[in-house]
């Protein structure tokens, strides 16, 4: 008889997952990825993206296999009466991707505006409402419940750039920027992983930060997607593989941290970037 051990570890059958900012770029790729496994994802984000995302998913893997809830984040009361309406509607909630992030203008994104001479408090304070309230809100909502069930594991989205800084040399000449409060933001976040593991572990609550490298985004019709080829191609011989990420590069690490297969780990930093960061 064959041994399914190694199966099983890496399975999400009869696991239901909440995915945050589901209709974005990652946010898509995330949800898809968390169903092949086997689990069922509720999906948070805004608009009817999320509404079709939802409907496709069902008619691909089967109904009842995703949920959906349409919210303006930055509408905290709404915000918390549909991730607690997700977490009372489900009999058990097993994995949080914090992913949603406000990647536009708001927060100085590809915008002059953005700069460090230039960017103002509130776009400062939208990158950290969407960078790490949004997350923690989400996480003290879901918490009790994963407390009660005495497990779960929690997936807050960072970057590389909560480690390193951007290279100014790559924006020389491009109408594009990384403002300073996304690294800012997403430095807070690995602090806030690390916080949720220490206080939570003795619940079997595991939190870990995924920690993407250079991932353009290639829809064209998106804010956030580059639609510049000289850039993309010196991302790519920035880092040690001389390639930008796909999503598929990120499904390992995911599925790694949402399963069973990684029951030990918790509070680390997974630094998915084609070895940008080593050097």
């Amino acid at each position: 008889m064959k041994d399914n051990h190694i199966q099983l570890l890496f399975s999400l059958e009869n696991k239901t997952a909440i995915v945050t900012g589901a209709s974005g770029y990652f946010g898509k790729a995330f949800s898809e990825y968390l169903v092949e496994a086997g689990a069922k994802v509720i999906l948070f984000g805004r608009g009817n993206k999320i509404k079709e995302l939802s409907n496709s998913i069902n008619m691909k893997y089967g109904d009842g296999r995703s949920d959906y809830y349409i919210v303006d984040f930055y509408n905290e009361g709404e915000y918390r009466r549909c991730l607690k309406d997700a977490v009372d509607s489900n009999e058990n909630i097993d994995i949080l991707v914090n992913n949603a992030y406000e990647f536009s203008k708001a927060t100085g994104f590809n915008d002059p505006s953005g700069s460090l001479e230039g960017i103002s408090k509130e776009q400062w304070m939208k990158s950290y409402e969407s960078g790490v309230y949004w997350h923690a809100l989400a996480t003290q909502v879901v918490i009790e419940k994963l407390k009660r069930q005495g497990s779960g594991s929690i997936i807050n989205i960072s970057s590389m750039y909560a480690i390193v800084s951007p290279d100014p040399k790559l924006y020389e000449g491009v109408d594009l920027l990384n403002p300073p409060s996304y690294g800012a933001a997403k430095s807070a976040l690995i602090a806030f992983t690390r916080y949720t593991a220490s206080f939570y572990g003795e619940y079997n609550i595991r939190c870990n930060a995924l920690v993407p490298g250079a991932f353009p985004n290639i829809d064209p019709d998106s804010y956030n997607s580059p639609k510049n080829e000289d850039f993309i191609k010196k991302l790519s011989e920035r880092t040690v593989l001389k390639r930008t990420g796909t999503l598929k590069d990120l499904k390992g690490a995911l599925i790694l941290l949402s399963a069973d297969a990684s029951s030990y780990i918790t509070g680390q930093t997974i630094v998915v970037d084609g070895g940008w960061t080593i050097r």
